[in-house]
């Protein structure tokens, strides 16, 4: 356990921060599950549908720091393969 006060605030803002990154990951990957599900029904516009709202939320990870760029231009660039699969 942290001893210094300087230390321990740190342990508390660390488990806050936690909190908070694990919520938004969280968000982010039932976005992206809503997606996979709306692919699986091989309905085009609801997957398309389901795809545009996920877009903007998984580029906010990228600013908050919870997921890195490359991490979130790869999930996007597979599901946005599957919706336009469901197209062809």
């Amino acid at each position: 356990m942290a001893n210094s006060a300087g230390s321990r605030k740190r342990a508390r803002q660390a488990v806050k921060r936690r909190a908070r990154t694990m919520a938004l990951r969280s968000m982010v990957r039932t976005y992206v599950k809503k997606v996979h599900a709306a692919v699986a029904t091989a309905d085009y516009d609801q997957a398309q549908s389901a795809y545009t709202k996920a877009q903007p939320y998984i580029d906010k990870m990228v600013n908050k720091g919870i997921l890195h760029k490359n991490a979130a231009a790869r999930v996007k660039s597979r599901l946005n393969a599957r919706v336009y699969a469901l197209k062809g």
